[in-house]
């Protein structure tokens, strides 16, 4: 039971978790490089000492592995989750009275407490004294990226009600003026988006607290999913195992035991360019207009650490959040989701991306095994929260496979390469919304879905090797095996966003992947193809196929398909599924780290690791 970072860090250093960085370090790429190469290498939690151009101490990596984020919440993770199951369906308590003994004073003893003196106020600062941390090359500036950004509806004055998001927030740069502006980046669909529409219909001043630090549970409750009617504010309190403490600085709520708290108005009918920003897909997020928030003050605790992680292609720090999320709700799912046993939002695919799920048919027991109640299943989680952001969703029948795990990529993808029908089995949605975040669609927040269901018998032995037959069109080469059944294919670079020549070309080449004839369907040996910019990459490892694959093509336009035809609406085809996954010129810039720091960063990291 935490009452400070400051405690849990002093907790994780007597128990050999924490290092402590003692020579000064740069905020600018150098401290993100640090913290990337010892999450890397499994490392442990990181306070740096001296953070040049700031008075101010910096933690990053806390939940760095899995074991260290069990550490953080051992004592109060198992009660947590009883009240959270509780509270999603309070049916359970009548089914097993026992196991849920006590719960409900866990949560109610979780209210939040006023503090008169709160430790946050200790001292004021300005945004130019904090550690100005900048992650990527091409970032727009520094960001903060833990915050816990906090609202409430207009008029409103009870904690209860105020929604704690983790929206990312921009310090400097773009044409913020120094230590009066900031920017903050998120959408109307998102906790804080809702008090923003109240807002414009309100004469009242839109205020807004940025909370960073406190006990380790308050950075984790301003991302974690609850359900309706649970506070951040009561979450956080009963993950901590202290109440969450708050204090009012005029009409701006604090976060008592934050190491930070900015406080501001954001402008109601103002925007303001945020961005560029290297983001969790492995890609920048560009430049676009998002509110723009005017300073009023920044607060902090005495001797406070300002809390950091880096955000990048995955896994990163940010994943075991992700793992954290699945322990606590992984009992809701079926409850949630009817029909379905597991649902695996695939973190080295950026999240969003992917969906590996497995689902039952329940019903017609004496039909033909074809998928039908897991495409209902599947649209039910297209239609849901934040799994409405999926790209590709794809099902597979639990019946087929009792013990397939979902989190056990390569075995998932076998399962379903050796079961589908291509005639059948691929059901688009065209035209609907996507992850921000994603620049693969064809438009801003714009592109489409694909469910693939899969049920039935094992149609097909997969190959594991390039047949000495494969015939291939110029321009295209370098084939490659990423997993049985999975060919990557080499093809010529994207430069035309409506052609696909390329994929008719491929097509019309004579090759063991190409036949006429019905019974290709059940001898496909190399159901799934990938045409991409590198095909060493892909077949490296698994996860560079599920990232480059999923993250760079839109469905409805980058899924293809040899000998294809539309019948009725449907489309399918009789050959291989063909996904065209090289990168488009409308595609964000991917990651690159700058190799000078990389090696500054190592010497540095050598001399405490």
């Amino acid at each position: 039971m935490y009452a400070s970072l400051r405690a849990a860090a002093a907790d994780l250093e007597r128990t050999g978790q924490l290092i402590r960085i003692t020579e000064t370090v740069d905020p600018d790429l150098e401290m993100a490089e640090i913290h990337r190469q010892v999450f890397a290498a499994g490392g442990p939690a990181v306070l740096y000492e001296r953070v040049k151009g700031s008075p101010f101490q910096a933690l990053s990596n806390l939940y760095g592995t899995r074991e260290r984020t069990d550490f953080l919440f051992r004592d109060t993770l198992p009660r947590v989750k009883k009240v959270v199951e509780l509270k999603a369906d309070p049916a359970n308590f009548a089914k097993n009275p026992l196991r849920y003994v006590g719960s409900p004073f866990t949560a109610l003893s979780a209210f939040p407490r006023r503090h008169l003196r709160p430790a946050v106020q200790y001292a004021k600062t300005t945004i130019d004294q904090l550690p100005l941390i900048k992650s990527w090359p091409m970032d727009g500036g520094a960001f903060v990226t833990l915050p816990q950004v906090c609202t409430l509806p207009p008029g409103s004055k009870k904690v209860m009600q105020s929604n704690i998001g983790m929206y990312r927030i921009q310090l400097t740069g773009n044409d913020y003026r120094p230590n009066e502006e900031i920017g903050l980046h998120y959408q109307l669909h998102r906790g804080i988006g809702v008090h923003h529409t109240e807002y414009l219909k309100s004469d009242e001043p839109f205020r807004c607290s940025i909370f960073v630090g406190g006990p380790p549970s308050h950075a984790f409750c301003a991302i974690m999913p609850l359900p309706e009617g649970l506070s951040e504010m009561t979450f956080a309190g009963m993950l901590a195992g202290r109440r969450f403490g708050y204090a009012w600085d005029g009409d701006h709520l604090l976060s008592a035991d934050a190491d930070f708290v900015i406080t501001g108005t954001i402008r109601k009918g103002e925007k303001k360019p945020e961005g560029p920003f290297g983001d969790h897909l492995g890609y920048y997020s560009l430049q676009h207009d998002f509110p723009v928030m005017d300073v009023e003050a920044v607060w902090h605790r005495r001797d406070p650490l300002w809390h950091f992680t880096v955000v990048g292609r995955p896994p990163a720090e940010d994943s075991n959040f992700g793992y954290l999320i699945h322990k606590i709700v992984k009992e809701l799912t079926p409850g949630e989701f009817p029909g379905i046993r597991q649902i695996n939002a695939v973190d080295e695919a950026g999240v969003h991306p992917l969906l590996l799920a497995i689902g039952s048919e329940r019903y017609m027991p004496f039909r033909e095994r074809v998928p039908e109640e897991i495409i209902t299943q599947a649209n039910r989680i297209l239609g849901s929260g934040q799994t409405s952001l999926a790209k590709y969703c794809l099902i597979v029948a639990e019946e087929d496979n009792p013990d397939l795990d979902a989190n056990d990529q390569p075995a998932f993808f076998q399962h379903l390469l050796e079961r589908f029908d291509p005639t059948r089995d691929l059901h688009f949605q065209t035209r609907t919304t996507i992850d921000t975040l994603d620049y693969s669609g064809s438009g801003w927040n714009a592109g489409s879905k694909l469910i693939w269901a899969c049920r039935g018998e094992k149609r097909r032995e997969l190959a594991t090797e390039i047949p000495d037959q494969l015939q291939l069109p110029a321009g295209f080469g370098n084939p490659r095996m990423v997993a049985p059944g999975i060919l990557a294919i080499e093809a010529p670079p994207f430069n035309d966003k409506n052609s696909y020549e390329d994929v008719k070309r491929l097509e019309s080449t004579p090759s063991f992947l190409h036949s006429s004839t019905p019974s290709l369907l059940h001898s496909l040996t190399h159901p799934l193809l990938i045409l991409c910019d590198d095909s060493d990459f892909l077949a490296a490892d698994f996860s560079n196929f599920v990232w480059a694959t999923f993250t760079r093509s839109n469905p409805s336009h980058d899924v293809h398909g040899i000998d294809a035809f539309t019948e009725h609406k449907h489309w399918g085809c009789r050959g291989p599924v063909v996904i065209d996954a090289r990168v488009k010129p409308w595609h964000a810039p991917g990651l690159v780290r700058d190799t000078e720091v990389q090696e500054r960063a190592a010497e540095i990291v050598s001399r405490y690791l």
